[in-house]
C-alpha cells in the first residue's frame, strides 16, 4: 500500500469574506498539497488517480488548456458580441486580463451569456500560473449567468463566479420554523430571498473543464436535460445555501451525466439529482477535501419531489472516488434506482461501511444498489 501523507493545509480552512463579498480567495491547492488521493491494496487501486490530461482539479500540468481563438476578447461587451457572432467549430477566447463583471447588466437586462451550439468558451487558467479569466456577478438573483443555448458546447479554463457563497443557515432556519405555518408558507419565505445558479443546459454534449466554480446558492453548474455531458478536472466550491447548494445538479428531465476528475469543498452536495426517472450519472476519480455542509453526493427520490413513487434516477455509479472526512456521509440515495447501481473502488475516511457513510444502509436487494470493495479508514485503510 502506498503510505498516506496527512497534508491539509491552511489554505482548505474556511476563506473569508471581506464585508460581504468575495475577498481575494486562494487559488485550487496543488496537487503535492493534496497528499495522496488513492491507495493501493492488494493489487487493487481505490480513491482517486489522476489521468493523462492532468491533476485533479485541472489547472497547472492540465494538457487540453486553450490558449487563443477564432474571437478574443477583454471586455464583457466585446464577450457579448462575439458569442451572437460565433459559429460551430469556434473558439471565443476570454483574455484573463479582462474585466467581466456581469452584475449592472444582470440587474438592468437579466443578462444571460448564451453561447452557441458548438462553440467553445475558453481562457487560460493553469497557463504560466494563470487562475483564468473571471466572468462574476454580484447579483444574488443570476439564474444563470452562462446558458448553453445547442449541443456540443464547451466551457474551459475559466473562473465562474457567483454572488454567495455562505450557507445562510439563519436564513434556513427562520424560513422552517414550525411557527411560521404550513409548508407552502415556509417555503415562500425561504424564496424570498433570490437565488443563483452558473452555468445550465438543457442540450446535449455539454463538457465543462479545467474550470473553477463558486459561489452559486442553487447550483455551479445545472444541467436541465440532455445526455453525453462530461464535468471533469474542475475545482467545485463554495456552493453551500443551505436547502439548495449543489456542485453539479441534474435537473427535472431526463439527464446523463460523467462526473470526473474533479476537486470538491464546501458544497452543500457536490453531486445532486432530482432523481425523475432517466437521471443518470457516473462520478469517478474526484476528491472530496474535506468541508461539506451535508452529504456529499445525492441523489433525490419520489418522496422528494411528491410524485408518488419511490424512483431515484435511472441509474448512478460512484467508484475510484476520494471522501477525505467521515463528519458527513459520501453517499445518500433517498430511493430506489431504476436499474441496477454500483458503488465499489471508493477510499472513504469513514472507518467502516455503515450508516454513517451510505444510506440506505445496507444496501443490496431491494435497494437495487451494490456497494462493495471501498477501503475504509484514514490510516491503514482496509477493503470491505
Amino acid at each position: 500500500m502506498i503510505p498516506f501523507e496527512a497534508v491539509l493545509p491552511t489554505m482548505f480552512a474556511l476563506n473569508l469574506f471581506a464585508n460581504g463579498q468575495w475577498s481575494r480567495l486562494d487559488d485550487m491547492p496543488p496537487p503535492t498539497d493534496l497528499g495522496q488521493t488513492w491507495v493501493e491494496i492488494g493489487g487493487e487501486v481505490y480513491g482517486a488517480r489522476p489521468d493523462d490530461l492532468g491533476p485533479i482539479g485541472g489547472g497547472a500540468g492540465y494538457t487540453r488548456v486553450v490558449t487563443d481563438g477564432d474571437h478574443r476578447v477583454s471586455a464583457l461587451d466585446e464577450l457579448i458580441a462575439a458569442l451572437a457572432e460565433a459559429q460551430p467549430g469556434e473558439v471565443v477566447f476570454v483574455d484573463p486580463a479582462g474585466d467581466y463583471d456581469c452584475t449592472t447588466l444582470v440587474y438592468a437586462e437579466q443578462l444571460v451569456l448564451e453561447v452557441p451550439e458548438g462553440v467553445t468558451l475558453a481562457s487560460n487558467r493553469g497557463q504560466d500560473g494563470s487562475r483564468g479569466a473571471v466572468i462574476y456577478s454580484d447579483a444574488f438573483q443570476t439564474a444563470p449567468l452562462i446558458r448553453a443555448t445547442g449541443p456540443n458546447v464547451r466551457l474551459t479554463g475559466l473562473w465562474v463566479r457567483g454572488p454567495d457563497p455562505k450557507p445562510r443557515l439563519d436564513h434556513h432556519r427562520r424560513s422552517f420554523r414550525a411557527d411560521r405555518g404550513d409548508d407552502k408558507v415556509q417555503h415562500e419565505y425561504y424564496y424570498r430571498f433570490p437565488c443563483s445558479k452558473g452555468i445550465d443546459s438543457a442540450f446535449p454534449g455539454l463538457e465543462v473543464d479545467n474550470c473553477e466554480v463558486s459561489g452559486w446558492s442553487i447550483a455551479g453548474i445545472h444541467l436541465s436535460g440532455g445526455d453525453g455531458h462530461r464535468v471533469h478536472h474542475c475545482y467545485i466550491h463554495h456552493n453551500q445555501y443551505n436547502g439548495l447548494g449543489y456542485g453539479v445538479c441534474l435537473g427535472s428531465a431526463p439527464t446523463v451525466v460523467l462526473i470526473d476528475q474533479n476537486l470538491f469543498n464546501y458544497n452543500r452536495h457536490s453531486i445532486a439529482a432530482t432523481g425523475v426517472p432517466g437521471n443518470a450519472y457516473e462520478a469517478c476519480n474526484n476528491v472530496e477535501i474535506d468541508a461539506s455542509l451535508s452529504h456529499m453526493f445525492d441523489m433525490h427520490g419520489g418522496r422528494d419531489r411528491g410524485d408518488g413513487t419511490d424512483i431515484a434516477g435511472a441509474w448512478l455509479k460512484v467508484h475510484h472516488n476520494t471522501f477525505r472526512t467521515d463528519r458527513v456521509r459520501a453517499l445518500v440515495v433517498r430511493g430506489t434506482p431504476e436499474e441496477p447501481s454500483e458503488v465499489w473502488g471508493n477510499w472513504l475516511f469513514h472507518a467502516a461501511p455503515g450508516d454513517a457513510a451510505f444510506m440506505p444502509w445496507p444496501m443490496g436487494g431491494a435497494t437495487n444498489l451494490d456497494c462493495r470493495d471501498n477501503a475504509y479508514g484514514r490510516e491503514n485503510p482496509t477493503v470491505q
